[in-house]
C-alpha cells in the first residue's frame, strides 16, 4: 500500500522533522548548509505530496531550510510574482537553497529575463551571482540577443576581485561562452589563462578542474570525440 502523504503544514513539518539527522547536518554545515535532512529523502517527500502552491508558499514562510528545500519541489514556478521572486532570492540564507531556487523555480518564471538582468547589476554579490546563473543559463540555451564580447568585457574586468559565490557563476559564464561559441573561445581561453581564477581549486580524480581553460579544453574534447 502506497504511504499516505501528509495534508497540512504541521503534519509535513513533523516529518521534516522526523527526517532529520545530525549526521547530515554536520555534512551540510561544512558547505554553509544547515538543512538535516538528506535530499534523497526531502524529494521523496516531494514525491508523495506533488505540486502544492498552496502548501509551498506555508512551508517557505517558516524560515526552515529544509520546509524551504521542499517548498521549491512542490511549487508552480510560474505562480509567483517577479517582486516575490526578488525577495525570496533575497531571503534565500544558504547555498542549497539558493541555488535550487534559482535553477528549479525562477530558470522557469516568464520573470526569469527581467530578473537577470535587475539581479546581474545588484550591489548584493549573491543576488548579482543568481544574475550570472541565469545568464550562464541563457549563452548554453539560447543565446540569441546576448551580447557575448560584452560578457567577456565584464568578466575580464570583474572577475578577479568578486566575492566567492559571484565569482564562481562568473567563472561558469566564461567556460559556457568558450565551450558553446567558437568564435570567442580563443578570447575566453586567454581571459581564463590571465585571471588565473580557480586555477588551483581541488579537483577529484576523474572529475574536470573549474579553472576556465582546462574546464574548456575537456568539454570541447569531449564534444569532437
Amino acid at each position: 500500500m502506497a504511504e499516505v502523504a501528509p495534508t497540512g503544514l504541521s503534519e509535513v513539518m513533523a516529518e521534516l522533522a522526523a527526517l532529520a539527522d545530525a549526521r547530515t547536518r554536520e555534512v551540510n554545515e561544512k558547505h554553509g548548509d544547515d538543512h538535516a535532512v538528506n535530499l534523497g529523502k526531502l524529494r521523496a517527500l516531494a514525491k508523495r505530496l506533488r505540486t502544492r502552491q498552496d502548501l509551498a508558499v506555508q512551508l517557505w514562510a517558516t524560515q526552515d531550510s529544509a520546509a524551504r528545500l521542499l517548498a521549491l519541489l512542490i511549487c508552480r514556478p510560474k505562480a509567483f510574482g517577479r517582486d516575490e521572486l526578488d525577495a525570496m532570492l533575497r531571503e534565500a540564507r544558504t547555498p542549497k537553497v539558493h541555488d535550487w531556487l534559482v535553477s528549479y523555480v525562477v530558470r522557469k518564471s516568464p520573470h526569469a529575463e527581467d530578473l537577470r538582468l535587475s539581479w546581474t547589476a545588484d550591489a548584493d554579490p549573491r543576488v548579482a551571482a543568481a544574475g550570472w546563473a541565469l545568464t550562464t543559463e541563457r549563452v548554453a540555451k539560447k543565446p540569441e540577443g546576448l551580447d557575448l564580447a560584452g560578457l567577456l568585457d565584464v568578466i575580464e574586468a570583474e572577475m578577479k576581485d568578486a566575492p566567492a559565490p559571484l565569482q564562481w557563476d562568473m567563472n561558469h559564464c566564461l567556460a559556457r561562452i568558450g565551450i558553446d561559441h567558437p568564435e570567442h573561445r580563443a578570447r575566453a581561453l586567454a581571459v581564463g589563462e590571465r585571471l588565473e581564477v580557480l586555477k588551483d581549486y581541488p579537483t577529484s580524480p576523474g572529475c574536470t578542474s573549474p579553472f576556465a581553460p582546462v574546464w574548456i579544453t575537456e568539454m570541447v574534447r569531449r564534444q569532437r570525440s
